[in-house]
């Protein structure tokens, strides 16, 4: 506490001692300035020059300058004495009249105008204005004449330590690496001193580290920050506030000083490996829990931040290695757990794995601190579930023969319950599959049956679909396609590929193959057709036509002999028998159309019929068609003739003599007998129509009638 009390108390006198040393000599060395004033040769400035020396001696300029200085921040009961300006024109007799100009004359800086001293009236502030310019001359006191030209001098303000060191830039901020070693560079800073750098110590500056330590330490001249302590560890202090402080003088006592504060932040690097939470993790998992669905999350904790805490998760030992997988959140940094392949409860009840987590990014600068990874043990618990039944093949494939009979069976699928309890099962086939429902299955023992024929030739293959469904739980159903490949029988006979019809030249010549024809087979021998021709047991010694079987499986047929004729014979037919090689063997018969036609010398047809054999020289068949026409229409005309005539015999008013019509009227008035003429008219009974003298007539349209009321 005394040392603090003196340190207090030279701090607050230090500056008015200095002041004190500095202003003195200023004061009391005033008259010695008159002598910068006396005129050159004189040995003293009291001395008054005698006319006779002012005569003999060779004119000499009357100025002598040197620069003059006055102490800032100076304050006293009277103005403070700068300096005194002097010619040696003056006789003293007070009939020389000093006038000053320039920065400040007449505010800052006063003279007196007979004895030339020049007085400063203000404080002056050597960082506002260091120094001022002014122009001094010598008058005659009554012609106000120039005795001598004006000359000028500078007054310089003299410095003094009155401004503290300031950190413009500050506060600072700055970072450094954790785990560093002892002088690595955190940061600069940087202070100035607004007192005049070149005149004493006041601008000269010692840097220190006030608080801060033994962590940071400070260059005293360069302000270059270093680290002080190695290796220190983010994990355990990240940030540090650190007092810089800026002392003028040199650092000695008396100096005024500033401070600024620097926060240093230390950054991350990886010098932590990854640690598991626990060394044992427990999860349960249903056994029909889906593929690459999460079962549970582990976790590595990394005391780094950022890239230097992130990890990688694998799988390293275990049951389960090809079971379960293992990935990385990248936002959590946790370790996913997921299924990767079915699981079975009653094939394996628990699986035991070994997971690692290791730094993706690994410092070399640390890796001698031990591996930068840790492992854990995971036990996963399959629990049962409530399965659905399981075929034993995942597709099924039957053949069947498309002759076979109804009922027969044609194939046969199974099933189980894959749980403990082991439910039976029910065999169904899905309608949707099978519209014309041409196969039956037993529900017991899943036999499918034949319910309907089958043709190979119509639909080679029925694709079903059967459902098996738990009899205890009925929501527990699988499904499993059925292919059914119907397989072929010989139960088609072959024919010709197309209806053929030959044509045969009247000029051809024997041995010429008329036409080659093909044969089809809708069945499908498994090494392929051969067919067999020939011709009706009673066509064999056929006179006009003969066979030839081809290679390729076709049959040419060939003329026997020439000189064909259309009007002869126009047409041939000649049946031929197509057999196959199917056990047992089908055959049909087919009948080849041969037509005689006439043909040019190059054996193009041009006719096939026999009109002109059977018509006259130069008449052609368009001239028969219209001869013929002529007689139809003559025959319609007769016709239209003899109906007119008889509709002109009939007569023209219908009376029928036999149109008798005839009311029997009951009534049991007496009446007159045969002379009682009155009662009706009987004309009207035997022709309705003919009242008022109206007969109709057929030969004209007749007018519109009304009946009477």
């Amino acid at each position: 506490m005394p040392e603090r009390l003196t340190e207090m108390l030279m701090d607050t006198w230090t500056p008015l001692i200095i002041l004190w040393i500095t202003v003195l000599p200023s004061i009391f060395m005033a008259p010695m300035n008159q002598s910068q004033v006396l005129p050159s040769g004189s040995s003293t400035g009291l001395k008054r020059l005698t006319e006779e020396q002012r005569v003999l001696n060779r004119s000499k300029r009357g100025w002598v300058w040197n620069q003059m200085f006055v102490l800032e921040e100076f304050s006293g009961p009277e103005p403070i004495l700068v300096g005194r300006l002097h010619t040696d024109l003056d006789p003293g007799s007070s009939k020389i009249k000093y006038i000053l100009s320039g920065d400040g004359a007449g505010t800052i800086f006063v003279i007196n105008d007979k004895t030339g001293d020049i007085h400063a009236m203000k404080r002056l502030d050597r960082e506002e204005k260091a120094e001022y310019t002014l122009t001094a001359q010598a008058v005659d006191r009554d012609t106000n004449k120039p005795l001598e030209p004006p000359s000028e001098f500078i007054i310089k303000v003299q410095d003094i330590n009155d401004n503290a060191p300031e950190f413009v830039d500050g506060p600072y901020h700055a970072t450094v690496p954790e785990m560093s070693v002892v002088g690595t560079f955190v940061t600069k800073v940087t202070a100035t001193d607004a007192d005049d750098p070149v005149y004493g110590n006041s601008a000269k500056l010692v840097y220190s580290i006030l608080e801060g330590q033994p962590y940071f330490s400070i260059e005293p001249h360069t302000a270059i920050i270093k680290t002080a302590l190695p290796n220190m560890d983010r994990e355990a202090k990240e940030e540090y506030f650190v007092v810089i402080q800026a002392k003028d003088m040199g650092g000695h006592m008396g100096g005024l000083s500033g401070t600024t504060t620097v926060t240093i932040t230390l950054t991350d690097v990886n010098d932590n490996p990854p640690k598991f939470a626990q060394s044992m993790y427990h999860f349960s998992v249903m056994e029909d829990v889906a593929l690459g669905e999460p079962i549970g999350r582990v976790k590595a904790n990394d005391l780094d931040i950022g890239e230097n805490a992130k990890s990688s998760y694998d799988i390293i030992e275990g049951d389960g290695m090809d079971i379960f997988e293992i990935t990385t959140d990248a936002q959590t940094q946790d370790g996913i757990i997921r299924v990767r392949k079915p699981l079975d409860f009653e094939t394996k009840k628990s699986y035991t794995l070994k997971v690692e987590a290791a730094n993706i990014h690994i410092d070399p600068r640390f890796i001698s601190g031990g591996p930068f990874k840790d492992t854990a043990t995971v036990k996963i618990v399959v629990e049962d579930a409530d399965e659905p039944p399981v075929f034993s093949s995942p597709t099924y494939l039957l053949e069947v023969h498309e002759n076979a009979a109804i009922n027969s069976v044609i194939g046969q699928v199974t099933a189980h319950d894959p749980d403990v309890s082991s439910s039976p099962i029910r065999f169904s086939i899905d309608r949707h599959t099978d519209l014309e429902r041409q196969f039956n299955i037993n529900a017991e023992d899943g036999k499918i049956t034949l319910a309907t024929p089958l043709d190979r030739e119509t639909n080679m293959w029925h694709n079903i679909t059967i459902v098996a469904t738990e009899t205890r739980n009925h929501s527990q159903v699988s499904r499993v396609p059925v292919a059914i490949k119907v397989l072929d029988v010989n139960d088609n006979a072959p024919e010709f590929a197309s209806e053929h019809e030959a044509f045969l030249c009247e000029n051809g010549k024997p041995g010429q193959v008329i036409q080659i024809v093909s044969a089809v087979d809708k069945d499908d021998p498994k090494n392929g057709h051969y067919f067999l021709y020939s011709l009706l047991p009673e066509m064999v010694n056929n006179p006009n036509f003969t066979i030839k079987k081809n290679e390729d499986n076709t049959l040419s047929i060939l003329a026997k002999h020439s000189g064909f004729s259309r009007q002869k014979q126009e047409v041939y037919l000649l049946p031929i028998i197509i057999s196959d090689s199917g056990n047992p063997p089908m055959s049909s018969t087919s009948t080849l159309t041969i037509r005689v036609c006439g043909c040019s010398s190059d054996g193009i047809v041009q006719s096939c019929n026999v009109e002109a054999y059977v018509l006259p020289i130069g008449l052609s068949m368009g001239a028969l068609i219209a001869i013929l026409a002529c007689i139809i229409l003559l025959l319609v005309i007769v016709v239209l003739f003899v109906t007119l005539r008889r509709h002109k015999n009939e007569p023209l008013i219908i009376k029928d003599d036999e149109d008798v019509r005839e009311n029997i009227i009951r009534y049991d008035d007496e009446g007159g007998g045969e002379e009682d003429t009155e009662a009706f008219d009987i004309a009207t009974l035997q022709n309705p129509d003919g009242i008022n003298g109206f007969l109709p007539r057929k030969d004209i349209k007749p007018d519109l009638q009304f009946m009477p009321r």
